[in-house]
């Protein structure tokens, strides 16, 4: 695998020699340019993967080069070199497409550090154009994102399936995107060019229910001024789509095995046989057989839609998706709300990446839209993130996963006072490792004074660390505390 190529334009030789041997020894193939016709020589002879530049360069100033490169190549990440810190500077690079701003004299470890999320960003919008690129060409499914191997052998299914006439049960938790699916299947199918009809028939009255499914004559009940269709005859000769199918009653379930086994119906009142070519896909997040089980649904019903069965992982089963997720609603959302497109901080992307999203892809699609929508700058950070996400974070440092509790041995679980010892010693290490050992400061980011702080230290058994290194430490256990696994 190549190195990663950075192209250096200062005017000043010292920097760039400096640069160059710094960049050059973490193994980075350097370029370097004095001034900005020498910095477009070098980009037509080979590409480079980031930018570092000068805002002042003899022969024009570096944000017109800026325009000039992100004009012919919107993938190279640039990073600003400047001599004095401006906020409306920054604005206009960023607006400009700059990826982020280093003012002189910087720290080493801050500029690499820059460069290396630059480059990881840069490299994940490659991989997601690339990904997406493979996967049209495999699937043609444009409104689905997803690498997981599960998620690919769900859309391996749904190409199986989706040319046949059979009938598809499509099982997931709320927001896994069941709906997508079964368009999915639809657009893929002979029937494409037909009607895609979905209906959600959860919690509906069983009259408008029937009515929707089967429609009604004029008259056949209070408020029935007119015959109507219902999306039996709306779908026919395309797909019928039935969410949340488990929450229809016994009577209508009765009235949709008939359709499904003789292809025909009746409206609501009337007595002229109506017949029908439809494909019913159907959706649910409760387990049907289980409830045939327990005689809450028909059993022939159930293996009349059961006929091939889709089960949708949940996304906290899938969190190698996230960022291809997260990309593809930032595109979509900065588009809709007519916003230069915007990065989350690696803070922020973290956060998303280990939250568990019960909501599932919806919940992740409304937190990246609240974001883009309350966002005023390029990059957002935690503050912009839903509070069911932030709360994973308390005084900027992560909560421990909630799995102290877990044990198969009920002798071997922590007792309460165990437990939230080993939280606040986690809380105190990650704070002083952020703090880099500054127990001063590390105090007031947790607002109580130095002394409870370096006599929680004491008492949790965690090594006084220099400032600067590392917190480490156990805690100290009683003799009668029981062990525990953690």
């Amino acid at each position: 695998m190549s190195k990663p190529a950075i192209l250096v334009v200062d005017d000043e030789a010292e920097i760039r020699e400096g640069l160059d041997l710094l960049l050059s020894g973490e193994g980075y193939e350097v370029g370097l340019a004095d001034s900005a016709e020498a910095a477009l020589a070098r980009l037509e002879e080979r590409p480079y993967d980031l930018l570092l530049l000068d805002v002042s360069l003899p022969d024009r100033s570096g944000l017109d080069l800026l325009k000039e490169i992100r004009a012919r190549d919107s993938s190279l990440a640039v990073i600003l070199i400047t001599a004095y810190g401006s906020i409306d500077m920054a604005r206009e690079a960023f607006k400009n497409g700059a990826r982020d701003y280093i003012t002189k004299p910087w720290s080493a470890d801050e500029l690499l550090a820059q460069i290396a999320q630059a480059l990881e960003s840069r490299r994940l919008r490659e991989e997601n154009v690339q990904l997406k690129r493979a996967f049209k060409q495999r699937f043609n499914f444009p409104n689905i994102v997803g690498k997981s191997e599960k998620m690919l052998a769900v859309l391996e299914l749904v190409q199986q399936v989706a040319p046949s006439r059979a009938n598809v049960l499509i099982y997931g938790e709320s927001g896994t995107g069941k709906e997508l699916i079964a368009k999915a299947i639809h657009a893929a199918s002979p029937r494409a060019d037909k009607p895609f009809v979905p209906i959600n028939t959860g919690s509906m009255p069983v009259d408008l229910l029937e009515s929707l499914l089967f429609g009604h004559v004029r008259g056949a009940f209070t408020g029935a001024v007119t015959s109507k269709k219902g999306l039996f005859e709306v779908a026919d000769q395309g797909t019928l789509f039935l969410d949340e199918i488990s929450t229809i009653g016994p009577e209508t379930q009765a009235k949709l095995l008939r359709v499904i086994q003789e292809r025909a119906f009746m409206r609501l009142g009337g007595t002229e046989t109506i017949r029908t070519d439809v494909r019913i896909l159907a959706a649910s997040n409760a387990d049907l057989a289980a409830m045939v089980r327990q005689g809450r649904f028909r059993e022939d019903l159930y293996h009349r839609l059961n006929v091939i069965t889709i089960q949708l992982p949940p996304l906290r089963e899938r969190r190698e998706d996230i960022p291809l997720l997260v990309d593809h609603f930032l595109h979509l959302y900065c588009r809709e709300n007519q916003k230069p497109l915007r990065r989350f901080t690696p803070r922020a992307m973290k956060l998303l990446m280990d939250y568990d999203w019960p909501g599932n892809v919806r919940e992740l699609e409304n937190a990246v839209e609240r974001a883009v929508v309350l966002s005023t700058e390029e990059e957002m950070d935690v503050d912009l993130l839903p509070e069911a996400v932030r709360s994973r974070e308390l005084f900027g440092v992560r909560l421990p996963v909630p799995g102290l509790l877990a044990s198969a041995d009920p002798e071997q679980r922590p007792s309460l006072f165990d437990i939230l010892e080993e939280v606040e010693r986690r809380l105190i290490l990650d704070m002083l490792e952020q703090t880099g050992g500054n127990q001063t400061e590390a105090a007031e980011r947790f607002r109580i004074p130095l002394s409870t702080l370096h006599q929680k230290i004491k008492r949790l058994g965690i090594e006084r660390p220099r400032r600067g290194a590392r917190a480490t430490g156990t805690p100290a256990q009683p003799e009668s505390a029981p062990a525990t696994n953690r």
